[in-house]
């Protein structure tokens, strides 16, 4: 029974999962080879500099005379330019690969539609769109950094059954039993820090938490740490300054780069401080944030709605009273049990 076009797309995208911690700031790509209804090749982009899903999937097929047979279904647009590697739609090209199935045309303005261009005029049918929705999702963090010239901004924060974020920090039990959520919670969230390119904290919160905002509990990347100090009080004792990571302070003082720490100067009186918090960072390439407090930086993003997800852990302890948690007055999206802890997701369209 002949399969859908949607059911290789699927697994393409399976595929391009596996290069998630490891690709960006480039997308996450994965391809697969089909001749007369059989899987012949698979591939994905593994790692940043690394080929391509198409060159991975291409080398991957042992009998090579069957390309000019087959089908090659990729979740983004096959490239036009010389990167790190050559373009994959010249290796399409040379392979004579007769129809590329593609689920998203790529924004980079340097591919942007050229790589379809350039199959069509060397008589390749191309067809387009198929599991578009899935495969964006996919890349949420590389199209919205390409067409909003931003971020992409995931809100991140854990809060009691009575709403509150953390106890009041004249309370005694302040340092003693202020934690949340549970361990599952915990492991999960450094899973996402692995995941992005950069994360985000106010100073109050570099100053009572003291965070090491790591992945130390799984094996991944850790993420940039960046911290908003205006008139750079943190002292360098603090764990965000630990050298196992890049640090980026922005800063209403100076421009500055030593070793490992970035200090980039930024108009805290402004209004929009946001707005050009955001193209700074575009300017640094990075390509995805997530908030992880205090509340007054959270609710910030929320008041200006800027941001794209929200992740909030609801714990089973009670404060009582302390520090109220954000709002976001959304529905949520979909919810999961993490542990003994609940899990809902906000989507801000």
């Amino acid at each position: 029974m002949a399969q859908t076009h949607e059911f290789y797309m699927k697994r393409a995208i399976e595929l391009a999962n596996k290069g998630r911690f490891k690709v960006s700031p480039n997308p996450r790509v994965g391809a697969v080879i089909v001749h007369k209804d059989r899987v012949i090749g698979e591939g994905y982009h593994e790692y940043l500099g690394g080929p391509h899903a198409e060159v991975n999937a291409i080398n991957s097929v042992k009998e090579k005379d069957l390309l000019s047979q087959s089908t090659i279904y990729v979740t983004l647009e096959p490239c036009a330019h010389f990167g790190k590697t050559p373009p994959c739609s010249d290796l399409i090209i040379e392979n004579k690969i007769p129809i590329v199935i593609i689920a998203n045309k790529d924004p980079f303005p340097e591919v942007n539609g050229k790589g379809i261009e350039r199959l069509k005029r060397n008589g390749i049918v191309v067809i387009e769109g198929i599991l578009e929705k899935e495969a964006r999702q996919l890349n949420k963090r590389f199209f919205t950094f390409h067409q909003k010239k931003r971020p992409f901004i995931i809100l991140k924060w854990a809060e009691t059954q009575d709403g509150f974020i953390s106890r009041d920090k004249n309370d005694p039990e302040f340092k003693t039993d202020n934690w949340i959520s549970g361990e599952e919670s915990k492991q999960l969230v450094h899973v996402w820090r692995a995941e992005e390119d950069g994360i985000l904290i106010g100073n109050n919160t570099a100053i009572l938490d003291n965070p090491e905002l790591t992945t130390r509990e799984v094996n991944g990347k850790n993420p940039i740490r960046i911290l908003l100090d205006k008139d750079l009080k943190l002292k360098e004792n603090l764990k965000v300054f630990h050298p196992n990571s890049k640090v980026i302070v922005f800063n209403q003082i100076e421009n500055k780069e030593l070793q490992g720490l970035k200090r980039i100067k930024l108009d805290f009186s402004k209004d929009n401080i946001l707005n050009n918090l955001m193209t700074k960072l575009y300017e640094e390439e990075i390509q995805s944030i997530i908030i992880e407090g205090g509340a007054t930086t959270l609710n910030s993003f929320i008041s200006t709605k800027l941001w794209d997800e929200a992740r909030v852990f609801i714990g089973k302890k009670k404060f009582i009273r302390g520090l109220k948690s954000p709002s976001l007055k959304k529905e949520i999206d979909h919810k999961l049990n993490i542990g003994k802890d609940t899990l809902n997701y906000y989507c801000n369209n």
